[in-house]
């Protein structure tokens, strides 16, 4: 009973994704874009952790009967995918006119990515762009940028959806896991301080915020570039 409990237990706490992902779009339609990216940024930390939670509780073999993938693939895409491109809709991130075709884009490329059995390499890195949206969201209205830089990051994004671009998993891929770690939380914390700080940008934060990112950006590269994984 209490094996089943707990596996229960975790599957209730990815399913609280969802809420997440409603209060964040109750946010958008209010006009709150900070409070829809602070629920934005806790389903991200719920989606970082609940696989391991699953794992230590043997949630697979407790309860057969619900699949904990599909689960996760439903929130995830609401969170990830949908609210995010209502965000960048609704916040003029996207050029006048287009908006909705651009936000389109994010969910049909974003389709093949939930959908493809390839997602992720044999060492657990994602291959092609992972539709984390909610991220991209995060960038785009932090930097501030011109609609039509922000469309064209889009497309492209999209478009990588379809390639062999390697995305580190930093929860998930073991190579130097406790330093991706390490900088992925150092990069929450930035991107949730400067959320709160938005419009100000305090040049040591951000700096930070730039170098984690950066940190991320190199390791996608170097796996990319050094072919298909051995394991």
């Amino acid at each position: 009973m209490a094996r089943r409990l707990s596996a229960w237990g975790v599957h209730v706490f990815t399913a609280s994704g969802a809420v997440l992902g409603l209060l964040g779009l109750l946010s958008v339609a209010a006009g709150d874009a900070k409070a829809c990216l602070a629920w934005l940024g806790l389903a991200l930390v719920v989606d970082g952790v609940d696989g391991t939670l699953a794992r230590r509780a043997s949630v697979k073999q407790v309860l057969p009967g619900i699949d904990g993938s599909v689960l996760d693939l439903v929130i995830d895409y609401l969170t990830y995918v949908v609210v995010p491109a209502v965000f960048m809709h609704r916040f003029g991130l996207l050029p006048d006119g287009f908006g909705v075709a651009f936000a389109g884009w994010v969910l049909l490329t974003s389709l093949y990515c939930f959908a493809n059995v390839g997602m992720k390499s044999g060492d657990n890195y994602f291959v092609g762009f992972p539709a984390i949206w909610n991220v991209v969201a995060l960038y785009l209205w932090i930097l501030g940028l011109d609609p039509w830089i922000n469309a064209g990051v889009v497309l492209v994004l999209g478009l990588l959806t379809f390639t062999t671009v390697k995305f580190l998993h930093p929860f998930r891929v073991r190579k130097l896991m406790r330093l991706n770690i390490l900088v992925t939380g150092l990069w929450l914390a930035s991107s949730a301080a400067l959320v709160e700080l938005q419009p100000e940008r305090p040049m040591a934060l951000f700096l930070l915020w730039i170098a984690t990112s950066a940190y991320y950006a190199g390791m996608c590269l170097w796996r990319t570039l050094r072919g298909p994984s051995r394991e």
